[in-house]
């Protein structure tokens, strides 16, 4: 009567909190997924959750199913595991970089919670490498290559991880502060707040400013986030981030958000790797933890 796919489900209804969300983590239409949850609820002979609510409230059968879930999964995970250690396939070289400064947040905790099930696999996160990340990764130099900026090269598989939105983080009083969302047009007069990166691998001049031929007044640029939000909330400049950056800030009302356009500005991140190693058991549960813990710990992003 109870498959794995149905716990799954349930548990990404209640981390998504609606059935359309939950439709794109378990990669099923929303009409699929609710005859799926239906046709249990008719096998059970009871309903698992509360209609139209938000975030979703359930029964208490839907609780006992999601107690059985966070029991059954990790396991059954941890199986899988076991079983493509016996199969020999355990030993690899996971050597990464990051072309995304706000990603630590959620790869950090991704490392740790891969290290412990795969301690046969070397990681590090070389710094300080004075060349690009996606050449080095084709040359064998590097093994991952997380980027919202994919490159066709040879021998390289862009792995979708979760799309997210570049919000414009603007000071409390700002003008801006009280809109929807902002313009082109509108940053023209303003001194826009970057990483030190070229302008072609950021997406606020790739896909908004560009576009427009809109040029900011000024542009400078700051090493760390927090220096970004603190220039932003003294009021010397705009910065463009992805929403899970700026979660803190806007939590402690230190600045204000408005979207990039009326549609905003989403754009893909991904896990560049080789395709030799693309079906490498280890590489497989790493993409999978990273998915995982991304959506565990982020707010604001989509399935990709």
């Amino acid at each position: 009567m109870l498959e794995l796919r149905h716990l799954r489900t349930l548990v990404a209804l209640r981390d998504a909190g609606s059935l359309v969300e939950a439709a794109e983590r378990v990669h099923l239409t929303q009409s699929a997924l609710s005859h799926q949850i239906k046709d249990l609820e008719e096998r059970l002979g009871s309903p698992l959750f509360l209609r139209k609510t938000r975030p979703v409230e359930f029964t208490r059968a839907g609780l006992r199913l999601l107690t059985l879930a966070e029991q059954v999964l990790p396991q059954v995970r941890m199986a899988e595991r076991d079983l493509a250690r016996l199969a020999g396939n355990e030993q690899g070289r996971l050597h990464m970089a990051i072309e995304c400064h706000s990603c630590f947040q959620w790869l950090m905790p991704t490392v740790d919670h891969f290290r412990d099930h795969w301690p046969e696999v070397e990681i590090d996160i070389p710094g300080g490498h004075h060349f690009d990340p996606l050449p080095a990764l084709a040359r064998e130099q590097l093994d991952l290559v997380i980027t919202a900026d994919p490159q066709p090269l040879p021998g390289v598989h862009y792995e979708p991880l979760f799309r997210y939105e570049g919000l414009l983080a603007v000071a409390r009083q700002h003008p801006l502060a009280s809109r929807p969302f902002v313009t082109p047009e509108d940053l023209g007069e303003e001194t826009l707040i970057t990483y030190p990166v070229e302008h072609s691998r950021l997406d606020v001049f790739t896909q908004f400013l560009d576009p427009a031929g809109v040029r900011p007044q000024e542009v400078r640029t700051a090493e760390l986030t927090i220096m970004m939000m603190q220039l932003v909330a003294s009021g010397r400049g705009v910065c463009a981030l992805p929403n899970w950056a700026l979660t803190e800030y806007l939590e402690r009302d230190y600045v204000k958000a408005v979207s990039l356009g009326d549609k905003g500005v989403w754009s893909t991140l991904f896990a560049a790797i080789r395709e030799e190693t693309r079906g490498a058991p280890w590489m497989e549960d790493f993409l999978r933890t990273a998915r995982e813990t991304s959506f565990a710990v982020l707010e604001g992003i989509r399935p990709a």
